[in-house]
């Protein structure tokens, strides 16, 4: 199982509804099944951590 943010809503296999942005534990083949519809994202390949986070840091 692996915890990952939700990019857009989706209904669990439950029938629960989990809004974009929120945090839910997947399976595996869960999580493959999301990133092909475009649910979720590799992390890796996101702007994350990318933007300006202030005068105090060390990045322009």
């Amino acid at each position: 199982m692996v915890y990952v943010r939700l990019n857009a809503e989706w209904t669990d296999g439950d029938g629960v509804v989990h809004d974009a942005g929120d945090t839910v534990d997947v399976d595996a083949v869960t999580l493959a099944d999301l990133q092909a519809q475009g649910i979720v994202t590799d992390p890796t390949k996101s702007d994350a951590g990318t933007e300006w986070v202030g005068p105090t840091s060390d990045k322009p």
